[in-house]
C-alpha cells in the first residue's frame, strides 16, 4: 500500500476501533490550552494530513507536481498557535501545518484553496503565483522559500537583529513590530550545514553580547536526512549547552508537549529578547520527498514505530479523553475536510497556468516601490555632517575618500540606510572607505560583524524584511563565495517567487579585481565576476574612477531604494587610491566630490571617451584605465581610438553600446576577467550576432588564479597588451 494511504488507514481504524493512544499524561488544563483552541489546532493538522494525500493523488495524474510533505510534523502548529500572526516565520518546506492553523487565526483566509492553487502550479497562486510549490503568504507574513536546507538560517538572524537596531534608529513604521519575534524552522539535517552553524552562532554571538534578539530556532527532528539517520541524541548534545542559546525540548508528536513547548518558546524570545532553541521531536511518517520509498533504507519495522508515533493518533486521543470530541465527530471531520478538498481540486486543476516566458520572468525584477525620491537632506544638515572635511573637499580626491564620503550623504539621506560588514565600524574597513561613518552615525547604522560572509548578507536580506536599506560591505571578492547562495538562492529569487510581493533590496559593496599591489594570491585579487552575471535581476555595477564611483553608487542605493532591486557593487581594489593617470603627480585620476544634486549616472549609461573611429576599446574597471593609457600612445602613432566604459555589466546596456560603437570600423574588448565565463564572451557574441560583421577581438586574463608579487600581472591584460592589439587591428 502507498505509505500515505496506510497512515491513512491507520489512523481511520484507530478512530473507529478506539485504538487512539495518548503519548503524555499532561491533560489541557495543566499547559493552559483552551479546549476550542486544541480543537482548532486538531483541525489544522488534519486539514494538512488531507492535503499531503491529496498532493500525492495529483501527482499520480499528472495534475501535480514535485513537493515535500508535512505528515508527521504536524505539531508545529502549536506555534502558529503561540506566535502572533505578524510575527514572520521563515519556514521549513514540511510546516503546512503552521501555515495553515496561521490562516485560520486571520479573517478571510482560505489555506486549502491557496495550497491547492500551488499544488498544480495555477498562475493564481497567491504568493508564487504559479512559479513553484511553495510554502508562503504576504498576509501571513510568511516570505516563501523553495528549499530550506539551511539557506533561511542568516536571514532569519539579520531580522531579529533588525527589530533592535530599528527601534535605536528611532525607526517607528517598519513591518517587523518592536515587540515582535522572528520564527525560524528546520530540519535535524539541516542543522548540520554550515549555513545553519554558521546563523546560529552569530545569534549566540549577539546575544552572549547583550545583543536583543528575539528569535525562536525551531528544530523539527525527526531523525532522518532523505535516508541518513541522525545520530541519537545528537542534536540536543550539539545545542543544549550553547553560550547565548536558550534551549527547549518537546515532543512534536504529542499536541499538549508541543504547546508547552511552542508557548515556552515564544515567551522567552518575547521576554527576553534572546534566541531559543526549540528542538521539537517529530517523525517523518512518508519518504523524504516525490517518489521517495523508505522501504529501500528502512525496515518494516522502523516504519512501523514512526507510524505508531502519529501525531494525529495522539491528537484526537487527547481530545476524545478531554471531552473536547467524540471519536465519531473527529471522523466527520476528517471525512469532511477530504470530501471539500476533492471538490475544490477540481477547480483549482482548471484555473489558469502562466502561459510564456514573459509571464515567468514578470516578477524577476521588483515592482517599483511607492513613494518616490527620498528628499536630499538640507544644505545645513550636510554643512553639519562634513565640518571637519570641508577643506579637504575643495580638493581631488582618490576613489576610497569620495566613497567614504558618499556613503555618509547616502546615510544622511536615507535615514533607515545601514552599512555592515567586517572592520567596517571605527576602523574605517581595509581601505579606509568607510572612515568616520562610525563616529557620525553611531553602531546602530554602521555595524561591525563576525567574519562570516554569510552572516553578513543574511544580516542585511533579514534587515530589508524589515523595511531597512542595507550596504552590507565584503572586504574581498574571493569570500563572497563562501556566501553567494545568500544572494543567488536567497535575495535575487525572493520577488520571483513571492510574485513580487517580498523582496530585500540592498547594495553589496565588494573590493575586488585584480592588480592589486600589497596583498597577494587570488583570494585578494580574485577576477571573476561570473558569480553575478547568471543571476537574474541582479543589478552588477563597476565603476572605474573616483567620480563615476560616487555617482553609481547614489544610483545603485536609489535603485535599491525606489525599485527595490539587489545591487552587487564591486569596487576596483587596485584603483581605491590610485591618483595619477599617465605619469607620476598628474593627477588624472583624481575628483572633487561633488554634491548629491551633480552628475548623476544612471543604469544604462556608459562612459565614453576621446570621439577616435579607427578603434572603439569596450571595457570596464581596471581595463579602462590602461585603456586610456593606451589610448594616448595610440594617438601617437596615428590610431584614433575611443574608450567605452561599461560601467554597468548586468543588465548590459546592449543599445547604447552598439550606438557608441557603430562609428568605428572596430571593436577591441579589454577585460580583466578570466576568458572562460568573462564578460568578453557576452560582448563577442553580441557583436557578433547585432553588429553587422563589425570585426571584433578581445584581450582577457588567462584561466588562471592570480600569484604573489610581480607574477601577479603575468596573467593580465597591461597597457602594453592594448597597444599591440590595437596597432594589429588598425592595420589589417
Amino acid at each position: 500500500m502507498d505509505a500515505a494511504e496506510q497512515v491513512h488507514q491507520q489512523f481511520l481504524a484507530a478512530l473507529d476501533g478506539g485504538g487512539l493512544r495518548r503519548r503524555s499524561n499532561l491533560g489541557l488544563a495543566d499547559v493552559g490550552l483552551a479546549p476550542e483552541r486544541a480543537a482548532a489546532l486538531l483541525h489544522s493538522q488534519m486539514l494538512s494530513r488531507q492535503l499531503d494525500r491529496l498532493s500525492r493523488k495529483l501527482q499520480a495524474r499528472g495534475e501535480g507536481f514535485y513537493t515535500i510533505g508535512s505528515s508527521g510534523h504536524e505539531g508545529n502548529a502549536t506555534l502558529a498557535e503561540a506566535l502572533r500572526t505578524d510575527d514572520i516565520a521563515f519556514l521549513h518546506y514540511r510546516d503546512a501545518a503552521f501555515q495553515i492553523h496561521r490562516a485560520g487565526r486571520v479573517p478571510g483566509e482560505n489555506p486549502a484553496w491557496d495550497m491547492l492553487l500551488s499544488f498544480t502550479a495555477s498562475a493564481e497562486d497567491p504568493i508564487s503565483g504559479g512559479r513553484h510549490k511553495v510554502l508562503g503568504s504576504k498576509r501571513l507574513a510568511i516570505p516563501p522559500q523553495t528549499s530550506t536546507i539551511a539557506s533561511h538560517l542568516p536571514k532569519a538572524v539579520g531580522a531579529a537583529f533588525s527589530i533592535g537596531i530599528a527601534r535605536r534608529m528611532g525607526l517607528e513604521d517598519t513591518p517587523l513590530a518592536q515587540d515582535g519575534v522572528v520564527l525560524c524552522s528546520f530540519g535535524d539535517a539541516s542543522a548540520n550545514h554550515s549555513t545553519a552553524q554558521g546563523a546560529i552562532n552569530t545569534a549566540a554571538w549577539a546575544a552572549f553580547q547583550g545583543t536583543p534578539l528575539p528569535l525562536v530556532f525551531l528544530c523539527e527532528d525527526n531523525g532522518i536526512g532523505i535516508s541518513t539517520r541522525t545520530p541519537q541524541g545528537w542534536i540536543e548534545a550539539n545545542f543544549s549547552g550553547r553560550a547565548g542559546l536558550h534551549y527547549i525540548q518537546c515532543d512534536g508528536s504529542d499536541l499538549v508537549d508541543a504547546w508547552r513547548g511552542a508557548r515556552e518558546a515564544v515567551d522567552y524570545a518575547r521576554r527576553h529578547r534572546k534566541p531559543v532553541f526549540l528542538h521539537m521531536r517529530t517523525v517523518r511518517l512518508y519518504g523524504h520527498a516525490g517518489n521517495d520509498v523508505q522501504l529501500v533504507y528502512l525496515s518494516k519495522d522502523d516504519i512501523r514505530r514512526d507510524e505508531e508515533r502519529d501525531p494525529l493518533l495522539s491528537s484526537a486521543a487527547l481530545l476524545i479523553e478531554e471531552g473536547v470530541m467524540t471519536a465519531a465527530d473527529v471522523r466527520r471531520e476528517y471525512d469532511a475536510i477530504e470530501a471539500s478538498l476533492l471538490r475544490q481540486v477540481e477547480l483549482a486543476i482548471r484555473r489558469p497556468k502562466l502561459k510564456d516566458a514573459a509571464e515567468v520572468m514578470a516578477s524577476i525584477v521588483p515592482p517599483k516601490r511607492e513613494g518616490g525620491e527620498h528628499p536630499v537632506p538640507a544644505a545645513e544638515a550636510r554643512a553639519a555632517l562634513f565640518a571637519d572635511d570641508a577643506a579637504q573637499m575643495e580638493k581631488p580626491q582618490h576613489m576610497a575618500r569620495l566613497l567614504s564620503w558618499a556613503m555618509a550623504d547616502l546615510l544622511l539621506q536615507y535615514p533607515n540606510a545601514i552599512v555592515c560588514g567586517e572592520d567596517v565600524g571605527p576602523k574605517g574597513g581595509v581601505y579606509n572607505c568607510t572612515a568616520k561613518l562610525h563616529q557620525r552615525f553611531g553602531s546602530a547604522r554602521v555595524i561591525n560583524t563576525l567574519l562570516d560572509e554569510q552572516a553578513i548578507l543574511g544580516l542585511a536580506i533579514g534587515a530589508a524584511h524589515n523595511g531597512l536599506l542595507p550596504m552590507p560591505e565584503i572586504q574581498f571578492l574571493a569570500y563572497v563565495h563562501n556566501a553567494e547562495d545568500q544572494i543567488r538562492g536567497e535575495a535575487a529569487t525572493l520577488s520571483f517567487f513571492s510574485n513580487g510581493q517580498y523582496t530585500n533590496p540592498m547594495v553589496v559593496r565588494i573590493a575586488g579585481l585584480p592588480y592589486q599591489k600589497g596583498f597577494g594570491g587570488h583570494f585578494h585579487n580574485d577576477n571573476s565576476l561570473a558569480v553575478f552575471r547568471d543571476i537574474p535581476g541582479v543589478v552588477l555595477a563597476v565603476p572605474s574612477n573616483g567620480r563615476d564611483a560616487v555617482a553609481m553608487l547614489r544610483e545603485c542605493v536609489r535603485l535599491a531604494h525606489e525599485e527595490q532591486r539587489v545591487v552587487v557593487f564591486v569596487e576596483p581594489i587596485a584603483l581605491y587610491m590610485t591618483r595619477d593617470l599617465h605619469a607620476e603627480g598628474d593627477g588624472l585620476w583624481t575628483s572633487v566630490y561633488q554634491a548629491p544634486s551633480e552628475g548623476a549616472v544612471r543604469l544604462g549609461e556608459i562612459g565614453v571617451h576621446g570621439d577616435g573611429t579607427d578603434l572603439a576599446v569596450v571595457t570596464y574597471g581596471n581595463g579602462v584605465y590602461l585603456s586610456l593609457q593606451a589610448q594616448k600612445l595610440l594617438a601617437e602613432k596615428g590610431v584614433a581610438v575611443r574608450v567605452i566604459d561599461l560601467r554597468w555589466i548586468a543588465p548590459l546596456a546592449e543599445d547604447a553600446l552598439l550606438e557608441a560603437v557603430a562609428p568605428c570600423g572596430k571593436v577591441l574588448i579589454v577585460d580583466e576577467c578570466r576568458e572562460t565565463g568573462s564578460q568578453s564572451e557576452a560582448l563577442m557574441a553580441l557583436f557578433a550576432e547585432r553588429a553587422g560583421g563589425q570585426p571584433a577581438a578581445r584581450i582577457a586574463a588567462t584561466d588562471s588564479f592570480i600569484p604573489l608579487a610581480r607574477a601577479a600581472t603575468h596573467t593580465l591584460p597591461s597597457r602594453d597588451m592594448i597597444v599591440a592589439k590595437a596597432l594589429e587591428m588598425a592595420r589589417g
